[in-house]
């Protein structure tokens, strides 16, 4: 699988030793940086990621920070981009199994090296269950599309949710 990675500053440490991982276990890396512990700003590494996926110049993305969240937000930033942010096992499964995430975030400073190598690979391992989650994936795909247009996102949600833009 080719995957994309990316992070700032407090991920740094926590990227190089996936990149290592990764390639052990045969994957492609595409490592989109940073390249050090200096201060960076985070969202132009994860939204990079992110839209390789996206482009299709990886099969999945992986974006690292200190927590993960802002990761998770820039990376979520891309159209198209599903990314979730899972510091356990159980969210790292449901997050493929259900919502078909294609993009992981974590955070460096929450997650040991040896619990990180146990999520990345039940991740990347994990396939995504389809059925009634397509529809699911799909209302969130509808939404993100709909981002720029606020009246188009209520008219969208008043037929998912009846009179929700009303309440």
């Amino acid at each position: 699988m080719r995957v994309a990675i990316g992070s700032d500053h407090a991920g740094f440490a926590m990227k190089q030793h996936l990149v290592g991982r990764l390639a052990e276990w045969g994957h492609e890396v595409v490592d989109l940086g940073t390249d050090s512990e200096e201060a960076v700003d985070y969202p132009a590494y994860c939204a990079a990621a992110a839209r390789a996926v996206v482009r299709g110049d990886a099969d999945r993305g992986i974006v690292l920070g200190g927590s993960g969240q802002g990761e998770q937000l820039a990376a979520n930033a891309v159209l198209g981009a599903r990314a979730a942010l899972c510091n356990d096992l159980y969210t790292a499964r449901m997050s493929r199994l259900h919502n078909d995430a294609n993009v992981l975030a974590m955070g460096g400073r929450v997650v040991g090296t040896g619990l990180a190598d146990e999520i990345v690979q039940l991740w990347l391992a994990t396939p995504f269950e389809g059925g009634r989650h397509q529809r699911r994936v799909d209302q969130l795909t509808r939404l993100a599309e709909l981002a720029t247009d606020p009246d188009a996102q209520d008219a969208e949600l008043d037929i998912l949710l009846k009179g929700s833009s009303a309440r």
